[in-house]
């Protein structure tokens, strides 16, 4: 929807993301928010021969946890195509590459706090590459081949709490009931992505 921004300014220059300020006019009131502003994320729901998803455990210093995932990663590369950022996580946090790629779903994070926008991708064909040397946070990941129906019962069991692993799971299952013929070609465009130029059609005045 758009809406007339009077104001926009960084107030934090963040090490990963910006916190931005908006001010707009919005019925008939000028109103002030801040979010943050993110470049967006994909993640790979990943799935071999026998219905099992690629999972994998990971320390998230926010909630003090490490747990379940799927691959995922911020399109933090100047201009990477979002697939080619999702190969990428896959290949960077898993050892593994797919042959077959589809678009499952897509959704915004944490609509009322940051313009988050994540595309969830299916990969099959699957196969390992050489072990990625990773660090930090990502230096003792835990990959686990999990059934997809295991997967559903842990979500509906709230064993995990994962929102882009939530949504990817049941997304793929609904998705399996129906042949998989909700399934979009990897490549669709991406117009709720925060930097795509038709994701807001914001008017900044002076």
């Amino acid at each position: 929807m758009p809406v007339r921004v009077s104001a926009s300014d960084v107030v934090y220059d963040g090490a990963i993301w910006n916190v931005r300020r908006d001010s707009f006019d919005y019925n008939g009131a000028s109103i002030t928010r801040e979010y943050i502003d993110h470049p967006g994320a994909v993640a790979v729901l990943a799935l071999d021969e026998q219905d099992r998803v690629l999972l994998i455990k990971q320390y998230r210093h926010p909630t003090g946890l490490r747990g379940w995932e799927l691959p995922a990663g911020l399109l933090d590369i100047a201009g990477e195509n979002a697939v080619v950022g999702a190969q990428r996580e896959l290949a960077e946090e898993a050892d593994v590459v797919a042959a077959e790629w589809a678009l499952l779903t897509e959704f915004y994070t944490t609509p009322g706090g940051s313009n988050e926008a994540i595309r969830i991708y299916l990969a099959r064909g699957v196969s390992a590459i050489a072990a990625f040397d990773r660090t930090h946070e990502e230096a003792d990941i835990e990959p686990r081949w999990v059934s997809l129906d295991t997967c559903v019962d842990a979500v509906l069991a709230r064993r995990v709490s994962n929102p882009i692993l939530m949504v990817g799971i049941l997304a793929a299952q609904v998705a399996r009931s129906r042949g998989w013929s909700a399934l979009a070609p990897a490549d669709s465009p991406w117009p709720r992505h925060p930097q795509s130029s038709d994701s807001r059609s914001l008017h900044i005045t002076s």
